[in-house]
C-alpha cells in the first residue's frame, strides 16, 4: 500500500486474515444475498450477546472469507480448560441462530445454515455419548473413543451397545438440539427490532464489531464513516488473459504488404 508507517488498522487486518481467512476479492455477492447473510449472521450476534454462556462477540461480517460467505467471531474472556453444560447449551442456541433468523425474517430455509447444523448435532451427540450430560441415559459413554487406523476397520466395528439404546441417543440428541431450537427462536422474537438494525448495519457498513453491536442492541444508529464500496478482484484466469493482452498491446503492429 506504499505506506510510511504501520497503522492500526493493519494489524486489525491480518489478525482477520489469520482467524477468518482471506478475503475472497473476487466473490460477487447479488443483493439478496447479501441481504439474507447479513440477517443470517446478525441471528448469530444477537443469540450469543444475549446469552451469558457464550462468548463475546468481537466483530461479526459478511465479507467472503475462506469458505464463509459471513462470520460472527467470538473472543473468550479467559483461557478454557473444561466445558460445563450449561454454557455448551447457550453455544447450541448461538449456533443455530442464523437459521432462525432467515426463517422469522423471509420464511424461508437455505443451505447456508449447514454447517451451523452440523456443528450443533456433532456437539449435541457429544454431550450425549462422551461426556454424560444426558439426565435420561446418565453418566454412561456411548462408542469406543479409540480412532481408528484403518478405514476398513471402521466399517467392520460394532457399537457397544443395543439397537435400543441407539434410539434412546438419537432422541436425546435431537431433543437437545431442538430445545436450543426453541430457546434461540424466543431469543430472536423478543428483540427482533435490534436483529433488523443489526442486519440492516451489515448491509451498509459490512463489518462490525463489540461496540457497534451494543450500539444497535441498545436501539441505536450507528454514525461513523460508511466504508468505500469493495473493490472487485477479476478471477485468476480473467487477469490472466488481461496480462496477455497488454503484452500484446506492445508489440508493434505489422502493416499488410500491399499488392
Amino acid at each position: 500500500l506504499n505506506k510510511e508507517k504501520v497503522e492500526l488498522s493493519d494489524f486489525e487486518n491480518a489478525k482477520d486474515k489469520v482467524f477468518m481467512g482471506p478475503e475472497r476479492k473476487s466473490m460477487i455477492m447479488s443483493e439478496q444475498e447479501k441481504r439474507n447473510t447479513a440477517v443470517h449472521e446478525a441471528g448469530h450476534a444477537l443469540v450469543g450477546r444475549m446469552l451469558p454462556g457464550c462468548d463475546p462477540v468481537h466483530k461479526v461480517t459478511i465479507i467472503p472469507r475462506g469458505q464463509a460467505l459471513g462470520l460472527t467471531w467470538s473472543l473468550p474472556k479467559e483461557d478454557r480448560i473444561n466445558l460445563y453444560k450449561k454454557k455448551l447449551m447457550d453455544q447450541l442456541c448461538m449456533s443455530l441462530g442464523g437459521r432462525l433468523a432467515e426463517e422469522l425474517m423471509f420464511g424461508e430455509m437455505s443451505s447456508g445454515a449447514a454447517n451451523d447444523i452440523e456443528q450443533a448435532s456433532k456437539l449435541a451427540r457429544a454431550m450425549v455419548c462422551r461426556w454424560g450430560m444426558s439426565e435420561k441415559l446418565g453418566p454412561l459413554a456411548f462408542g469406543s473413543s479409540d480412532g481408528e487406523v484403518f478405514l476398513g476397520r471402521d466399517f467392520a466395528s460394532k457399537p457397544d451397545y443395543s439397537e435400543d439404546t441407539a434410539k434412546s441417543i438419537d432422541a436425546e440428541v435431537r431433543g437437545i438440539v431442538m430445545g436450543a431450537y426453541e430457546r434461540a427462536k424466543k431469543i430472536l422474537v423478543e428483540h427482533m427490532e435490534s436483529l433488523k438494525r443489526i442486519a440492516e448495519a451489515l448491509v451498509e457498513y459490512e463489518t462490525i464489531d463489540a461496540a457497534d453491536l451494543e450500539v444497535l442492541i441498545q436501539g441505536g444508529q450507528l454514525t461513523r464513516t460508511k466504508p468505500a464500496p469493495r473493490v472487485i478482484a477479476p478471477p485468476k484466469e480473467e487477469k490472466k488473459n488481461r496480462r496477455i493482452l497488454d503484452a500484446l498491446d506492445g508489440i508493434p503492429k505489422m502493416e499488410p504488404e500491399k499488392a
